[in-house]
């Protein structure tokens, strides 16, 4: 494998302060005991905001650079020249501080998005960066079906490592397709980098009587860690990135990867039997990537949106999921019902999740 580090910091989903700006003293606490507990892979991109100066201030200045592997990723959608690939990496260097990559991705690969990269001769290019020992692994992260990621496998073999949306809910989704685009990992015989095990939160909580299931047969484990046990089971993955919001969360996942205990024939039956039972919920399968957010010319906040429908939806009518919609709805944000149907979060949604139609939805439950 080219990293021991079972779990990665992912930095997509960094805690804030009350202003929205990135907490870097819960951040700092956070690095801090991640590197204490003996892991070191942190995950971050160009299109995560202020995440790389954030890992600059709290990893790069404190810790030497053998100590640890940093990932970094270039983004389709910022590239309107061939100029704007190395001068997007070049800045992704000097915001991070450092003066290479471990690991570095295309980021995003899917079919809306090949052709950008390959117009831009990116392959050609990171694979020059690692010649000059700018990147040590090269590698993209994936949102598309089995077929085409064994296209892409297969044009560049050169590929060092696959990033991949593993986790149970998806294992069988005709959309994610977790199952199928592993097996083709496999194939191909490429270390898997896994996103989304969590499913941006979704796997760490829900109704009552779904979360008995897991309580009743152990009690001293968190949900989450059944989302994290089962995919560090699967063969070939290298690391799992959790986007971890704060101390506790990250303890949790630490005490789960640390003291691991692959899942065994029962759990697996009871992880089928609360996935169907979670399937079942007509809610909405956003991971809050915010992608769609930077965009929208109306300043609608989406996930957020998605986050309260699906809270009503699952957890039953509550007024604190009215308020959540309200704070995130009103001020500087728009609600559901602002969209003017332009399609820009659609075409950057690695869900593939129908935005406008869903917001019409949210609109029926929220805006009266």
């Amino acid at each position: 494998m080219l990293s021991n580090s079972k779990l990665g910091f992912g930095l997509m989903r960094l805690p804030k302060d009350e202003l929205g700006n990135i907490n870097l003293i819960e951040v700092q606490r956070m690095v801090d005991s991640f590197m204490e507990n003996g892991f070191n892979y942190f995950d971050t991109a160009f299109a995560y905001a202020g995440s790389e100066a954030a890992i600059r201030e709290t990893l790069v200045k404190k810790y030497s650079r053998d100590s640890f592997t940093l990932a970094d990723k270039l983004p389709a959608w910022k590239l309107k020249e061939t100029k704007d690939v190395e001068k997007i990496f070049n800045e992704s260097l000097n915001l991070c501080g450092v003066e290479y990559f471990d690991f570095y991705l295309l980021h995003s690969i899917e079919k809306s998005h090949y052709p950008t990269y390959e117009k831009y001769h990116c392959f050609d290019f990171i694979k020059k960066m690692k010649e000059q020992g700018k990147i040590k692994y090269i590698g993209f992260s994936f949102h598309d079906d089995a077929e085409f990621l064994d296209k892409v496998l297969t044009e560049h073999p050169e590929m060092d490592f696959v990033q991949l949306q593993l986790n149970y809910l998806d294992w069988e989704n005709g959309v994610i397709q977790s199952r199928k685009n592993y097996e083709v990992a496999r194939k191909h015989n490429k270390p898997i980098v896994v996103m989304e095990p969590i499913k941006g939160g979704t796997l760490a909580h829900f109704q009552p009587e779904i979360e008995k299931i897991y309580k009743d047969y152990d009690p001293n484990h968190s949900v989450a860690s059944w989302a994290l046990r089962y995919i560090a089971s699967l063969e070939g993955v290298m690391t799992i990135l959790s986007g971890m919001s704060n101390i506790e969360q990250m303890n949790d996942n630490l005490d789960t990867i640390k003291n691991l205990k692959k899942v065994n024939n029962e759990e697996l039956k009871l992880i089928k039997q609360v996935s169907d039972l979670v399937l079942s919920s007509p809610t909405i399968p956003c991971t809050k990537c915010r992608y769609c957010t930077p965009g929208c010319p109306m300043n609608i906040q989406i996930p957020d949106l998605f986050t309260a429908y699906n809270s009503a939806k699952m957890y039953g009518e509550n007024r604190r999921y009215n308020t959540y919609y309200k704070d995130h709805s009103t001020g500087d944000f728009q609600p559901a019902k602002s969209c003017i149907e332009c399609g820009q979060c659609e075409s950057v949604c690695p869900q593939h999740l129908e935005i406008i139609s869903l917001l019409k939805e949210v609109s029926s439950v929220f805006d009266k």
